[in-house]
């Protein structure tokens, strides 16, 4: 029998998440898993977030039962288990030496883009709720403990050329790419979380990968110092990317 591949993409929030969680499923090899730590998460933390209680009676409070389900389960018996994880989920309390059993993929984003997307859905966020300093972190156990750098992508070099990219990311992790990953159905799929009516909506909207990004915005004021705190993470993480050497599809 065929050993389960357990993908691990590890993301902050308003980082191409969810895009690239939809591609992963349009595969006929992968089953998919939307944030498992989010109700675990909440329930430590204790944070307000939209649909909170909501979310934590649909999940698995426990971290160590969701630790297991990453590790053992082998949902619909697929040979691609690809679980889309929120480094801000990964707070001090919970473990994670298990990540040293995944394949661990890391997805960055500039910081200002980040911010300025995720202040419109909850306000005032802090270092902790963007999860760049969680990122570093588990960058740094792969790398501590492995002696290998892990896989580190930027969103923006999947906008400039989807295509590429993803063919680069299947060959570094050592499966195919397929060209069904660069489109999906309009409306969410089926396996996102009960959050995704509130999260999810520009790509509920979309069939594919935006080809290029707005300029730049500005940062507001009253997050000037979590930007700069996460734009130096941002370059330090940027510092071992994977490249994006052919710029045309």
């Amino acid at each position: 029998m065929t050993q389960t591949k357990r993908l691990a993409m590890w993301s902050g929030p308003r980082n191409l998440s969810t895009a690239m969680m939809y591609a992963f499923a349009q595969r006929s090899d992968t089953a998919v898993w939307d944030e498992p730590f989010y109700a675990a998460y909440l329930t430590a933390t204790g944070l307000n977030h939209p649909m909170k209680d909501e979310i934590i009676t649909a999940g698995d409070a426990n971290p160590e039962t969701v630790i297991s389900k990453c590790l053992y389960s082998v949902p619909n018996n697929k040979p691609l288990f690809y679980q889309k994880h929120m480094t801000q989920h990964m707070i001090s309390s919970f473990r994670r030496d298990w990540i040293l059993d995944q394949t661990n993929v890391f997805l960055i984003r500039h910081p200002a883009r980040v911010l300025a997307s995720y202040a419109k859905k909850r306000n005032d966020p802090t270092l902790d709720d963007i999860g760049f300093s969680q990122q570093a972190e588990l960058i740094d156990l792969v790398l501590r403990e492995s002696g290998t750098a892990p896989l580190v992508v930027d969103s923006a070099d999947i906008h400039d050329n989807p295509k590429v990219m993803l063919t680069k990311i299947c060959s570094t992790i050592g499966i195919s790419f397929e060209e069904q990953m660069l489109q999906w159905p309009k409306g969410g799929n089926t396996q996102d979380g009960i959050w995704a009516r509130h999260w999810y909506g520009a790509v509920w909207n979309s069939t594919g990968f935006a080809r290029s990004e707005s300029p730049m915005p500005a940062v507001a004021p009253s997050l000037h110092d979590v930007f700069q705190q996460a734009k130096y993470l941002y370059d330090r993480m940027s510092e071992i990317k994977l490249s994006l050497s052919t710029r045309s599809a």
